[in-house]
């Protein structure tokens, strides 16, 4: 399974790097003490290109889709839940709502593949698959030809949307499932490392959980390759969320990954074209079980780390305000020459401690 992918170059610029860094140290603070600050402002220089970059029009988007293996009982939620939320997300009630209006970035809901047939309102756009993916303990999630739709349609919201940052968010109740499936099959990990407690499994169901995603992963041992696996183990939601990251990363959009299930999508993108990490800032680092395993394979630092484990993109709406500041500090500090402050004095070259 091939679909046209975007090609995404890396960002290798280091005329660029050593004067973001040189005007970083040129504020008026001592080397490094602004911390992760510095990091996450040198970064999102790097992505847009720019000494002195600036965020607008913040997108956040919430792909939702239903999981035909949900009926297995790994989620501690019904499927209904699903189209609720979307509902819930729409109305401004949810926790990603709230934190999208208080930040002022833009939310926008993709029925990806929801088991529900929604009408027409602001804010939600309908690019329904089919209603859900199918039981991965019987077949694929997905047919190849199911996600190279899904995959493309996340690609061409990302083109329709403005600003020059996608902020990640989801909702799909059986979801850390596929994330943990494709954890475990990209990353040659064990299914049991890979998988938590989700919306809330007591430890008893979260051995029958694991015990039927090891089923899941024996019946599907052939999907190996990233879009394979990704049509093996579902959703739709996430196959969309391949598309935007792969999109937002070619346009050199900032991309702030939220939690577990996002991670995951941001993993197979980052294994059809490596270069995508580079353009991603990861928000926090869940509770849940497996995603501290993932960053490190990723190798991303997150910025939070609060035992966050909701979803939505709430964590990415959370520490927006974070990169927001990077980027002020990187603009507006004076530096040592303009604010007319005295630089740290070398030590003597014959000083010695005092006893």
């Amino acid at each position: 399974m091939n679909p046209t992918l975007p090609d995404i170059d890396a960002i290798d610029q280091p005329e660029l790097t050593a004067r973001l860094q040189h005007k970083l140290d040129n504020k008026t603070k001592p080397v490094g003490s602004l911390g992760a600050l510095e990091t996450l402002a040198l970064r999102i220089g790097q992505v847009l290109g720019n000494e002195s970059p600036e965020l607008v029009s913040p997108q956040l988007v919430v792909f939702a889709g239903d999981h035909g293996l949900a009926a297995r009982g790994v989620s501690a939620y019904p499927s209904d839940v699903t189209w609720q939320m979307v509902q819930n997300f729409l109305a401004g009630g949810a926790a990603v709502s709230v934190l999208a209006r208080q930040h002022g970035i833009g939310l926008t809901v993709v029925d990806c593949g929801v088991a529900h047939e929604f009408t027409p309102q602001a804010g939600l756009v309908i690019n329904k698959v089919a209603a859900g993916t199918a039981d991965s303990l019987s077949g694929p999630a997905m047919s190849a030809a199911q996600c190279r739709v899904a995959v493309a349609s996340g690609a061409a919201l990302v083109k329709q949307l403005p600003g020059n940052a996608l902020l990640l968010g989801e909702m799909g109740i059986g979801n850390t499932s596929a994330a943990a499936l494709l954890m475990s099959r990209l990353c040659s990990m064990a299914i049991a490392d890979c998988t938590g407690a989700g919306t809330g499994l007591d430890h008893e169901a979260v051995q029958r959980k694991i015990d039927i995603l090891g089923q899941v992963l024996a019946l599907h041992a052939s999907a190996i390759e990233p879009l394979d696996a990704l049509a093996a183990f579902g959703g739709f939601e996430i196959a969309a969320m391949v598309g935007a990251v792969l999109q937002a990363a070619a346009e050199r959009r900032v991309i702030v990954v939220d939690g577990f299930i996002t991670s995951a999508a941001v993993l197979v993108a980052s294994q059809l074209q490596p270069n995508v990490l580079q353009r991603c800032v990861f928000a926090h680092r869940s509770g849940e079980r497996g995603h501290a395993l993932m960053l490190a394979r990723l190798k991303a630092e997150p910025l939070l780390d609060m035992g966050l484990r909701l979803g939505e993109g709430s964590g990415a709406a959370l520490v927006w305000p974070v990169l927001v500041s990077a980027c002020a500090l990187l603009r507006e500090m004076a530096s040592f020459e303009a604010a007319g402050v005295s630089r740290q004095e070398a030590a003597p070259v014959n000083a010695t401690s005092a006893n």
